[in-house]
């Protein structure tokens, strides 16, 4: 096929991305995607080598064709490209991306324009529901220009109105696919509905939030966030959707009160980040499940007729009207209308990267097996986000897909046994650190030895320890924090990512240099640690910049101190311990990267560097720079050293302090 396609990139609602004509693309879903993949940049986090913007947001595409069913005028397929990773979800649909059809199709000869306004029905193929489109066309030609104004975009244009016909349980041929409007889940109420988008609608009040976040807020809070993967992927197998991890429906929803009895307040997930705005479909599910009885989603109750309903969103509101039949537990929803703007940004041709295609020299090649990169830590904190960096980067210097799989437990002992025992191949890696291969294994006897049980590739990097504390806490620096310590041992609480990891080893160090005793509390990560403690569940914590960061940025924990030997260019009015009295708390958390024993040599050197080429990629630099670490090459001896060193520190450490795994003690703050 052509590597030159025609192409048109269009702001729709509040997303944006590259409109085709499905002739334009190549036959075959395969081919599409490999195409959709090089149009969007998708192997890339920021997406420097496509049109997508680094978000899900500005990763959609919309193909359109003349519809092949009857009182239907046009086709639209609507794809979710990946942000980092080569996927493309025709799932979903998208109500943003919507909005940009009818005019698209318009320009393009699909539809004829009449001279005021032109309605087209759209049959959405992603979910079999049909849409009414009026589109503004002043002598039979698309205008963009207008008065309408819908916030989370700058300016106004012309509307653009989607009147929603069927799209109630279009995806799953229900509208409450699991049989009843409130499931229990985990232990906490959702309901789980298909109106325009399949949806798992949950409470915030009920996961510990307010609903009214901003989205940054939101995705900081990464126990948060696992919380609700967890919900998701149980919900979608109880709506019929199968294994949906690798799927963005259902998307979950944080429900809280609106502003009145016509409003209510939402946080839409696409599903692992917070949406800046909210999706138009997403909006219609929730005003659906807001205008019937019986959700978790529940206003007051409504007659049949029309209603004018408000979703308040991060960046303003989505106005929509419902109609309603019905009455009492029989009632309803008939349609769903509200209006959009569009914008077209640019026409001509889009040129697509060699690497996406398949090439026809490589087709009798075996299919080469995914390297799997163990993560010791639970998805969503600083281990894993830097793996997942790693992981991207070097799929395609080693043409190679690497498959990152969380295997948290038991203090990062349940990751390294398992590498420790895999064949030594090559093609299972792990993502180790300090807590692995120092601090757990000098604190207490493990099942894998961190120096004869692995083959070490190669440094990723370090990041330096803070003393946060909740806001609440009085104290607001070391000194007073110590003297309140001293005269109330116990009072305040630390949260630790586990015993033998660095924020447990850190608060150890800190009670010895200053003679204060902490309670602790003990948690499976740092993720739902630092959580807790900007919750308010527990006092203190020592987690490092990188897993601090957003916290601390967001002013939902306070920086005391930093326990190392100088302060910090992105904190430089926050002292070290040594300053403020405490010498010798110096804890530098490091990340490497490691193979089982006895892989071949010439693996290990190929592997390493590949390694060392991505960690002088100047974008993985400024994205370990941008949460506070900092990016180490070195041989795979340097990293070995490096094991055998702080192995030998952080048993002396345990010995001089007589130190033992900690009871654990669950603290709430006073």
């Amino acid at each position: 096929m052509s590597k030159a396609i025609p192409c048109v990139l269009m702001r729709a609602g509040t997303s944006r991305g590259p409109f085709f004509l499905r002739e334009w693309l190549p036959e075959g879903d395969e081919a599409r995607d490999q195409a959709l993949i090089g149009a969007i940049g998708a192997s890339d986090p920021l997406q420097l080598d496509g049109v997508g913007g680094g978000s899900t947001l500005n990763s959609k595409v919309a193909i359109v064709s003349r519809s092949s069913v009857a009182g239907c005028d046009l086709d639209y397929l609507f794809a979710q490209v990946g942000v980092g990773h080569r996927s493309v979800d025709t799932r979903p649909n998208c109500g943003n991306m919507l909005s940009g059809v009818a005019p698209f199709a318009i320009e393009q000869g699909l539809v004829q324009a009449q001279d005021g306004t032109t309605k087209v029905r759209v049959h959405n193929v992603n979910t079999g529901a049909r849409i009414d489109v009026t589109v503004r066309t002043p002598g039979g030609r698309v205008t963009y220009e207008g008065e309408a104004r819908i916030d989370g975009v700058a300016g106004t244009a012309a509307p653009i109105l989607l009147d929603f016909l069927d799209a109630w349980g279009a995806v799953t041929g229900q509208v409450f696919p699991t049989g009843q409007r409130i499931d229990v889940i985990q232990g906490v109420e959702v309901s789980c509905i298909d109106a325009a988008m399949p949806l798992m609608i949950v409470r915030a009040a009920d996961l510990g939030v307010t609903g009214r976040e901003k989205p940054v807020a939101l995705d900081a809070d990464t126990a948060l966030l696992e919380r609700i993967e967890s919900l998701r992927l149980e919900a979608g197998v109880r709506m019929g959707l199968g294994d949906v991890s690798h799927s963005v429906v259902p998307k979950p929803v944080l429900v809280s009160a609106g502003d009145a009895d016509n409003s209510i307040t939402s946080r839409y997930f696409t599903p692992r980040r917070c949406h800046a705005s909210h999706a138009v479909t997403g909006a219609i599910g929730v005003a659906s499940a807001f205008a019937l009885p019986g959700t978790v989603a529940s206003g007051v109750a409504r007659s049949a007729g029309c209603h004018q309903l408000t979703v308040l969103h991060p960046a303003g509101q989505i106005d929509i009207e419902v109609e309603l039949s019905g009455a009492g537990a029989d009632v309803s929803v008939q349609r769903a209308a509200l209006v959009r703007t569009a914008r077209k940004i640019m026409q001509g041709e889009l040129h697509l990267p060699d690497y996406v295609f398949s090439r026809p020299e490589e087709a009798s090649k075996p299919a080469r097996k995914p390297i799997t990169l163990i993560v010791p830590t639970s998805a969503g904190g600083g281990n894993d986000t830097m793996a997942r960096i790693i992981a991207s980067k070097l799929a395609p210097l080693l043409d190679q897909e690497i498959l990152v799989d969380n295997r948290a437990g038991a203090n990062g002992a349940v990751a390294s046994e398992y590498v420790a025992g895999a064949a030594p191949d090559g093609q299972t890696l792990m993502f180790g650190y300090v807590g692995t291969h120092a601090m757990n294994p000098a604190l207490q006897k493990l099942g894998y030895d961190p120096v004869t049980d692995f083959a070490p590739v190669g440094l990723v990097g370090s990041s330096p320890t803070l003393m946060v504390a909740h806001p609440d806490v009085p104290a607001h620096d070391v000194p007073s924090l110590v003297a309140a310590l001293r005269a109330q041992p116990g009072r305040y609480g630390y949260a630790s990512a586990g015993d033998g990891t660095p924020p447990h080893f850190a608060a150890a160090l800190f009670q010895l240099a200053s003679g204060a005793v902490l309670s602790g509390s003990t948690y499976q990560g740092a993720a739902p640690a630092i959580a807790d403690t900007a919750n308010g569940r527990t006092h203190l914590m020592f987690p490092s910049l990188f897993t601090a960061h957003p916290f601390v940025h967001g002013s939902r924990l306070r920086a005391l101190a930093v326990a190392g030997t100088q302060r910090l260019a992105m904190l430089p009015e926050v002292p070290t311990l040594a300053e403020a009295g405490l010498p010798g708390v110096d804890v530098t958390q490091w990340y490497g990267l490691f193979a089982p024993a006895h892989t071949p040599p010439e693996r290990i050197h190929a592997l390493n560097a590949a390694l060392n080429q991505v960690l002088a990629d100047p974008a993985v630099v400024e994205q370990f720079e941008r949460h506070g670490a900092r990016v180490e090459t070195g041989t795979p001896q340097m990293l070995a050293e490096r094991v055998r060193s702080d192995l030998a520190r952080w048993q002396a450490v345990v010995l001089q302090g007589g130190l033992t795994v900690p009871d654990q003690r669950a603290v709430a703050l006073e």
